[in-house]
């Protein structure tokens, strides 16, 4: 465990997970990630050992083949793995979401039919709701699915930033139907696509064109996701009603925020921990460059942030398992995680100096990744605006 961001209250079976996933990143992931982040591998090694760990299934109940656990659980566990290589915490998040999506609001053929597949990672989920003109507008989504006289759907359009897009083999994509709804928000329907893996015209109507070139999480398919004359059938909605696809996707994003917020912890306390350690090793003017006013302050302040994001994850985490409301924790933990990280990493490279500059040094892959999770799940924008409108209905005057 590392000396920061611990976390009081855990069962000896968290913790031992816990401890099991942080041992399986310092073994596996830090010493083959920035080979594989460098040439855009995809680390299948990797997930298949995450397979075997049971991390697919961690969130999906024991009935399903999974281990039934907590929010605060899986959290835990994102942050150790995004602390190792955040395009590993990557490969699980959209799945985590979408299982999460079919436990909660799915019917119980389609709970029987894809949850214990997911547990074992037999089939891995992707999540789209973004298309190439819209981002967080999430009510003015254009792919449409147009109901047929049998009672069948066929879909149109383009959507976008599918992470896991290529590798997944079950999309759950936002549409517009025609719901006749006066609110635009109203007229969204959630489909559970089945798919192989792979690029190109996957199945009739259905095209992932390729991955898409990134600045950082690399090694990691990103792309876009094309319907042209799909056809869906009744069965696909989820959770069996069309409409009800907004409130479906934005329980999905208030955990997703939660596991944002993780990955930011993750990248943050690897960036300390890496400048920590140089500071106490590079010497200048006769002393470890620790033991200068500015740099210790500046270690000081690292820690600080990091503590601080932790703890707001974990309330985040603990909210949602409670079964209370979230959505400004969520907002509020991812908001201040990814700045934090963000801070964090820039403040790490600066005291690597010159090294920090080169693709030797671990450090450089951070400063690329940390920038994802300002814009992952919602801007910090989009998050002050989640928070302030929760603030003036609880302060009205």
């Amino acid at each position: 465990m590392t000396r920061l961001a611990q976390t009081l209250g855990l069962t000896e079976f968290q913790t031992e997970i816990v401890s099991t996933v942080r041992r399986f990143v310092d073994k596996e992931i830090i010493p083959a990630a920035q080979e594989l982040e460098h040439s855009d591998t995809y680390p299948q090694a990797i997930v298949d050992q995450m397979k075997e760990m049971g991390l697919f299934g961690l969130m999906i109940p024991e009935e399903y083949g999974g281990l039934g656990e907590s929010l605060l659980t899986y959290a835990l566990c994102v942050e150790e793995l995004a602390r190792g290589w955040m395009s590993v915490s990557g490969v699980i998040n959209t799945h985590f979401i979408v299982a999460y999506m079919i436990r909660q609001h799915g019917t119980d053929d389609q709970k029987q039919k894809f949850l214990p597949r997911m547990a074992t990672g037999e089939t891995r989920g992707a999540f789209s709701m973004s298309e190439p003109e819209l981002g967080s507008d999430v009510a003015a989504i254009r792919t449409r699915a147009t109901k047929q006289a049998d009672g069948d759907y066929v879909i149109d359009g383009q959507k976008m930033w599918l992470t896991n897009g290529g590798s997944s083999t079950l999309v759950a994509a936002l549409v517009r139907t025609d719901e006749g709804a006066d609110k635009p928000h109203r007229n969204l329907t959630a489909f559970l696509v089945e798919k192989p893996t792979g690029f190109g015209e996957v199945v009739p109507g259905l095209v992932i064109p390729g991955k898409l070139d990134k600045l950082g999480y690399k090694g990691i398919d990103t792309t876009e996701l094309i319907f042209d004359g799909y056809h869906a059938n009744a069965d696909d909605v989820l959770g069996g009603v069309t409409g009800q696809g907004f409130f479906q996707m934005m329980d999905g994003v208030e955990v997703g925020r939660v596991n944002v917020s993780a990955r930011a912890c993750g990248v943050g306390i690897r960036a300390f921990e890496l400048a920590v350690r140089y500071a106490q090793q590079r010497q200048t003017f006769g002393k470890p460059i620790a033991e200068h006013q500015a740099v210790a302050f500046q270690l000081a302040e690292m820690a600080t942030k990091v503590e601080a994001a932790h703890l707001m994850m974990v309330n985040a985490a603990r909210l949602k398992d409670s079964g209370e409301r979230n959505d400004v924790a969520a907002g509020m933990a991812k908001y201040l995680a990814s700045e934090f990280c963000s801070e964090v990493t820039q403040q790490s490279f600066r005291i690597h100096g010159g090294y920090g500059y080169s693709k030797e040094y671990e450090i450089e892959r951070l400063m690329r990744d940390a920038p994802f999770l300002l814009i992952g799940e919602g801007t910090s924008e989009i998050q002050k605006n989640i928070i302030s409108k929760r603030l003036l209905a609880d302060y009205r005057i």
